[in-house]
């Protein structure tokens, strides 16, 4: 009689054990998923905030590059234009007076006659440098080929174009980035690298489009370069980042400078 009442005990000492088992197995699985999605959860807030983070800093860069694009448009306004028409509000005023002689009338509308054709060759200049016709007409490599002959033309700066017609993907928004970019390049090359060979070369390799300019100017560190206002190399980190490209710039004293940009087309 007593056999039969343990061996009930031992089966009923099993099934309460197994029991338990399972609940514990139970609850470590459901705790294992309550912290797994607790962590996934996490991951997507922190992916979430990241991206936002990221949208912040396009949208702050964006910001800082149309007012650096503003000030520059305003300087351009008041060095090439308005001081020029105030020359001829001027000389205007003088052409009312009674007591002008026809000399010197005619001197005065002389002078506004060329100081007019100045404005108006700055006006055009400064429209083609807000806008570049060709970019819109014809697309990136053939406004960047203009540039190059433009660059030539001042005589002291040979330049080794390499351009092809595949880089001409972008959108027209991404495609003016870049150009300003090269823009920008340009100018710090003729203001301050005393350059006398650029190499520049604009190709679309693998979903992006790469720009590599080279010049063998004096070069400068890299630290005082980030530093120093008048180089622009914030402007053209600025539109780096809108357009979500990887940039990499290397430069020594002495041993001129190299940018390479690659930017994602798709």
């Amino acid at each position: 009689m007593e056999e039969p009442l343990i061996q009930d005990n031992q089966i009923i000492t099993v099934i309460l054990i197994a029991i338990i088992l399972l609940l514990l197995m139970s609850t470590a699985i459901i705790a294992f998923f309550y912290l797994s999605r607790k962590k996934i959860t996490k991951t997507e807030l922190e992916k979430a905030r990241l991206k936002i983070d990221h949208q912040q800093e396009v949208l702050r860069t964006s910001l800082v590059t149309q007012e650096e694009e503003r000030k520059r448009i305003a300087q351009d306004l008041h060095d090439a234009i308005s001081s020029k028409l105030n020359i001829v509000s001027l000389n205007a005023n003088f052409l009312t007076e009674e007591t002008i002689t026809t000399h010197e009338a005619n001197t005065l509308g002389e002078s506004i006659v060329n100081v007019t054709k100045t404005v108006l060759e700055n006006s055009r200049r400064i429209a083609h440098d807000l806008l570049p016709p060709s970019l819109e007409k014809f697309g990136l490599v053939a406004a960047v080929d203009e540039l190059c002959d433009q660059v030539k033309e001042c005589g002291t700066i040979i330049i080794e174009p390499d351009l092809d017609e595949s880089a001409n993907v972008l959108t027209e928004s991404n495609a003016l980035h870049v150009f300003r970019i090269v823009q920008e390049l340009f100018n710090n090359t003729i203001k301050y690298a005393d350059a006398k060979l650029v190499v520049l070369s604009l190709k679309s390799i693998e979903n992006a489009v790469h720009l590599h300019y080279q010049d063998n100017g004096k070069g400068f560190e890299l630290e005082t370069g980030r530093m120093a206002k008048g180089l622009g190399l914030s402007g053209i980190h600025n539109r780096a980042v809108i357009l979500d490209a990887h940039v990499t710039l290397d430069s020594k004293p002495n041993e001129g400078m190299s940018l390479h940009l690659i930017v994602p087309t798709n």
